[in-house]
């Protein structure tokens, strides 16, 4: 399973100076407000807009990232490609492809809708919770990465059966396999049958 490093590289957006705000949705995913991103994220949690990103490469391995350490939700844990929050009135698309960049200094060679989950995730570290109305992606990644250090720990392609051994020895972040799950279906479309997923 290969495994890179990360190194600074671009500017973060990790909620440090300035106030980032969320879209708050109902459980139909229509916006009903805007919350600080800390405050939605505190117990019980306000239900908000997210995406989750999965992207493969030609071989059918799913990348993942560390979350950097640095990261006040989830530090140090294995994710899936790339999480986020669009900003209010941000389509979950170009949220999506903007965070990809952000993060991982790459953009999809292919990116496309696979459905929508919702769930209650709390961290029992941390003791925020994902409250989350989360758009899923899925697509390829051809070009080299370039992680933003501040953003993400390291990275590494694993097929099916390395993500299982992964998963039973390192943490993951508490919403990684029901986004995973909720994707699934696109991802096997995307993949096809042989690569396991």
């Amino acid at each position: 399973m290969p495994t890179t490093p990360a190194t600074p590289a671009h500017s973060s957006s990790n909620a440090t100076a300035d106030a980032i705000m969320l879209e708050l949705v109902d459980e139909d995913g229509t916006t009903i407000g805007t919350a600080e991103k800390l405050a939605a994220h505190q117990a019980p949690g306000q239900l908000h807009r997210a995406f989750s990103v999965f992207l493969f490469d030609e071989q059918g391995r799913l990348l993942l990232q560390r979350r950097a350490l640095g990261k006040y939700h989830s530090p140090g844990v294995w994710s899936n490609t790339c999480c986020g929050h669009p900003y209010p009135g941000e389509a979950p698309f170009a949220a999506a492809a903007r965070r990809t960049y952000e993060e991982l200094g790459v953009s999809p060679s292919l990116l496309a809708a696979a459905g929508t989950v919702r769930y209650n995730h709390p961290d029992p570290v941390s003791g925020l919770v994902e409250q989350e109305f989360n758009h899923l992606y899925v697509g390829m990644v051809q070009e080299r990465l370039r992680p933003d250090g501040e953003e993400v720990g390291e990275t590494a392609f694993v097929t099916a059966g390395e993500l299982a051994e992964r998963h039973a020895a390192a943490p993951f972040s508490a919403w990684f396999m029901t986004v995973l799950d909720a994707a699934r279906p696109a991802i096997r479309e995307l993949t096809g049958s042989s690569a396991g997923w």
